[in-house]
């Protein structure tokens, strides 16, 4: 049988991709998006689509009982840059929302649950090249913490309560279908559309800022190979390190240049300089890759090649 899936914060980044993917896999019908607006009109047209509030138990639980649903997708979140404009915001919506969704299946509502973590609940104290599993975690952000405090009570909830929880440890995600969202490693997004519209960049990280890097197909593909693994195979229930590639804001300027010989680049460190000295420059998932197979796919030239490739398409000019 298909599962009957949630999907919470369904117009962001990661949230409008999963459900797109979902709905190829287990189909339309089985699969509810839901957003506290509507906000992506791609999702809101392209199945169920129904207005949840992340932080409104009653709101989550009306939804879930109107379709059944077994399994649930909690992608709503302020992320890292905007979270610390915003910290009180962001730790009543990043740590409500996991509360609502872990007591649902708490109360056997529901019985899956993914919850997305972040290289952010690693801090300056946290080895920073081939960050392990098991480390120092000292956030120095607010969405660092509440991410260090869900994976704590996501534990918690399963060793407790039998509540099957499942979680990755996000590093940064490219994706050319939907705009930035708020994070520290949007610069790797923002770059390739400022490389195909204007030709040039004005980044907030310095050149050699190196962070951990995904492309978007290969964390969806993460997601749902957990989401299907067999419950043995998951052992770690706080969140599993996840890794692909770490680059510079200088590489990936490089890797543009390649398609865009014109294409310039420079550089007015902002805040978030401050959030991305923290966090590591390289992660190691040996734990996810050994657990429950986990293999990423795309180099940065891959990245490159079909973010400007796609970006092309969508705002209808030549890069080359």
């Amino acid at each position: 049988m298909n599962p009957k899936i949630l999907i919470i914060g369904a117009c962001g980044q990661i949230g409008s991709e999963l459900t797109f993917k979902l709905r190829n896999i287990y189909g339309d019908e089985n699969v509810i998006a839901s957003d506290i607006s509507y906000s992506n009109l791609d999702i809101v047209n392209s199945g169920f689509f129904e207005i949840v509030d992340a932080q409104d138990y009653t709101s989550i639980k009306v939804c879930v009982e109107k379709y059944n649903i077994d399994t649930i997708y909690l992608m709503a979140a302020m992320l890292s840059a905007t979270g610390e404009k915003f910290p009180m915001k962001a730790w009543d919506l990043n740590m409500n929302s996991l509360f609502h969704v872990l007591n649902l299946a708490k109360a056997k509502f529901v019985k899956h649950v993914f919850w997305p973590s972040s290289i952010a609940v690693f801090g300056p104290s946290t080895p920073t090249e081939s960050t392990p599993q098991y480390t120092t975690m000292e956030p120095t952000t607010v969405y660092g913490i509440t991410k260090q405090v869900g994976e704590r009570w996501c534990e918690y909830y399963n060793q407790k309560y039998g509540v099957d929880v499942r979680s990755l440890r996000y590093p940064g995600i490219i994706s050319w279908k939907t705009q930035p969202g708020g994070g520290t490693t949007d610069y790797a997004v923002d770059i390739y559309h400022k490389a195909v519209i204007d030709k040039k960049y004005n980044c907030f990280l310095t050149e050699n800022t190196k962070l951990p890097m995904m492309f978007m197909d290969d964390a969806i593909k993460a997601t749902i190979d957990i989401m299907t693994a067999d419950s043995d195979a998951v052992k770690i229930r706080s969140s599993y390190n996840l890794a692909a590639i770490s680059f510079t804001p200088k590489e990936v300027a490089a890797s543009i240049k390649q398609y865009i010989p014109e294409f310039e680049i420079s550089y007015t460190p902002d805040y978030r300089q401050a959030i991305a000295d923290s966090w590591p420059k390289s992660i190691n998932d040996e734990v996810a890759r050994q657990d429950w197979n986990w293999r990423p796919v795309f180099s940065l030239e891959d990245i490159t090649k079909e973010m400007l490739f796609q970006l092309e398409k969508k705002y209808n000019t030549t890069v080359k």
